[in-house]
C-alpha cells in the first residue's frame, strides 16, 4: 500500500527525501560532511523536475537524475563550500581569568628557550608572545599573561 502510493506520486518522494537529507546533513551532522547536502540538491532536483513534467515518473529516471545530479553538484559546489568552511572558522579567542595575571620572572627565557612558574599549585611553562616585541625577558622582571594554553602562560613585559 505504501509502495503504491510512492510509486504512483514519485515526484513529492524525491522532494520529500531531498529535505530530509538536507535536515539530516543541517541538523546532525552541523553541514560538515557535505555528502549528504549534494545529495538533498540531488534528489530536489530529480523531484522538482519530475513535478514540471521534463523527467517522466519512474524509478529509473528518477535514481539517474539523482545520481547525476548529486555528481554534478558535487563537483560544482566543493570548493566554494570549503572555502566557506574555512573562512566561517571563528578565530578562537582565548578568554580566561589568568589573562592579566602580572608575576615575576623566575629565570631568563627567550622566543626559543622556556621558563617555568608555579601558580596555584601547578606548573606553568612560560613562553614570550610573539606579538610582544621582544625576543628575551629577564629573571625578576615583571610580565603580564597576555594568553592561556593548556599548561602555557604566554607572556608580554608589564
Amino acid at each position: 500500500m505504501m509502495f503504491d502510493y510512492i510509486h504512483s506520486h514519485q515526484a513529492g518522494f524525491w522532494i520529500a527525501l531531498g529535505f530530509l537529507l538536507l535536515a539530516l546533513e543541517v541538523l546532525v551532522f552541523g553541514f560538515t560532511t557535505l555528502v549528504m547536502f549534494f545529495a538533498g540538491l540531488g534528489a530536489l532536483t530529480a523531484g522538482v523536475l519530475m513535478k514540471v513534467g521534463v523527467l517522466p515518473s519512474t524509478w529509473i529516471a528518477g535514481i539517474a537524475c539523482f545520481g547525476i545530479s548529486t555528481g554534478v553538484y558535487s563537483v560544482l559546489l566543493w570548493k566554494p563550500l570549503q572555502r566557506i568552511q574555512a573562512n566561517s572558522t571563528p578565530q578562537q579567542k582565548q578568554s580566561s581569568d589568568l589573562i592579566g595575571l602580572a608575576f615575576v620572572l623566575e629565570q631568563d627565557i627567550s622566543t626559543t628557550q622556556t621558563g617555568t612558574t608555579r601558580y596555584s599549585g601547578v606548573n606553568w611553562r612560560v613562553e614570550i608572545d610573539r606579538d610582544a616585541g621582544v625576543e628575551t625577558l629577564n629573571k625578576g622582571q615583571r610580565v603580564v599573561v597576555s594568553s592561556v594554553d593548556a599548561g602555557v602562560f604566554r607572556v608580554i613585559p608589564e
